[in-house]
């Protein structure tokens, strides 16, 4: 065997080398199976909402209501949820995957979050009494001198007071804001008058001034939850709403049913696939067991990936994707297929197993390209312009492509030559040939 052999047998041995380094970060990535992937709404459990305005609004007041809701979700600490504008640009779709506590969800959602300050010594003389954490005032009764348009920043902590402990909610203002505030707090506190801060016209706290407070940054108490202090604290920190928006539609997914229809999907997968890997052995043999080892590989780095994609907070195992999945395998089955039959047509033209692998291996990868490539074209449209789970299922489809042709490249095809190389002309007929002439 010539220099030019060696070579590339030491190309199949490279890339065969390559794919087991990412095998086995795969592994590592999809190790522990159980919660490598995140999964989405539909597996496991929690909340879908529809938020619709009350009054027709343009685009700009509905980018601005999508931002402010957006981070309000983060601010929930949801992780995998989904925000976006829907039924051209009417509509903003929430999904919040693993919410137990639906109705504080809500709550915090769909609050138009007007933040107003109020000296409670502005009220009549009933109010003035009345006013308590919980508290609503009726529009129209009070005059705000501040409104949450000023603050800067607010975030949920621990209190301070080792005499009242619990949660609180941080906040501070702008230079206007520190102004006013200031000025009301060093008027408030000779007499501990209290100043109410009230929002959507319920009175969330009502504290007494104990000293002016110049800086601005400002402490609310109210015996808030940890939840509490953080929803209270995103909607302040994203500010009021530019719509009024309503629940147009409201869908709570139980984990039951989630997992059963995971369970389901991943039975459908696992069926699937062994009756590719049946039907491979018998109609191909030899070529066929290395179909088996083509198609793990290519199981362990999709899964790997989508691990490692999960983990970055991109990605949520779906309905929708299980079904992108399970016709993944049918893809990297059919490359496989393209690539023992096109071996095999080589074969009958009278050429050595050896070349045969080269030629055949090379058009039927080119040809296995050509068709992913226009299925992977069909689904980038599908990404870029489909909400929610359908959107999940392209890009299943798209890594799956990604996956089967690294695959072939790097797995199936060296192989093919390198078993050619004299594995397959001394018994053709274990791997489905009729033969071909003895390398020369």
């Amino acid at each position: 065997m010539g220099r030019q052999g060696m070579d590339a047998r030491q190309k199949n041995f490279l890339a065969i080398a390559a794919l087991i380094v990412l095998l086995i970060a795969s592994a590592w990535s999809f190790w522990p199976p159980s919660t490598s992937i995140t999964q989405g709404l539909d597996l496991r459990g929690g909340l879908s909402v529809i938020l619709t305005p009350k009054k027709p609004a343009d685009a700009a007041a509905m980018a601005r209501a999508l931002t402010i809701i957006n981070n309000r979700v983060n601010g929930l600490g949801v992780s995998e949820a989904t925000v976006q504008l829907e039924n051209e640009n009417k509509a903003i779709l929430v999904q919040l995957p693993g919410v137990k506590d639906a109705k504080k969800a809500l709550d915090a959602l769909g609050s138009t979050g007007q933040l107003e300050f109020v000296k409670v010594s502005s009220l009549d003389a009933t109010t003035q009494a009345q006013v308590t954490d919980g508290f609503q005032l009726t529009p129209g009764t009070y005059t705000p001198f501040m409104t949450g348009d000023v603050i800067k920043s607010a975030s949920a902590g621990v209190s301070s007071d080792k005499l009242k402990p619990g949660y609180v909610v941080n906040m501070s203002f702008n230079a206007s804001g520190t102004t006013i505030w200031a000025q009301v707090t060093a008027e408030a506190a000779p007499t501990n008058a209290r100043i109410a801060i009230v929002l959507d016209h319920k009175v969330v706290s009502a504290p007494s001034v104990i000293s002016a407070i110049p800086d601005g940054n400002t402490e609310i108490s109210g015996s808030f939850t940890a939840d509490e202090a953080r929803q209270l604290a995103a909607i302040l920190e994203s500010g009021a709403l530019p719509v009024d928006l309503q629940f147009s539609q409201t869908e709570v997914v139980g984990p039951t049913l989630g997992q059963d229809a995971l369970a389901q999907g991943v039975i459908a997968a696992l069926v699937g696939l062994l009756i590719v890997a049946i039907y491979l052995g018998i109609y191909y043999r030899g070529f066929g067991v290395l179909a088996w080892f083509s198609l793990g590989s290519f199981a362990l780095l999709y899964l790997g990936v989508l691990s490692m994609m999960s983990r970055a907070g991109q990605y949520a195992l779906s309905l929708p994707g299980i079904a992108g999945i399970v016709l993944s395998i049918g893809l990297a089955a059919d490359t496989s297929i393209l690539i023992f039959e096109r071996y095999k047509e080589e074969i009958e033209m009278g050429k050595t197993p050896r070349t045969a692998a080269k030629a055949g291996t090379k058009h039927a990868i080119l040809t296995s390209l050509d068709a992913d490539a226009v299925t992977f074209a069909s689904a980038i449209p599908l990404f870029i312009f489909a909400i929610g789970t359908v959107k999940g299922f392209a890009l299943t489809l798209m890594i799956g492509i990604v996956c089967d042709l690294t695959i072939a490249m790097l797995f199936t095809r060296p192989m093919v030559i390198m078993l050619s190389e004299s594995v397959v002309a001394k018994m053709p007929a274990f791997f489905g040939l009729k033969g071909g002439r003895a390398d020369a």
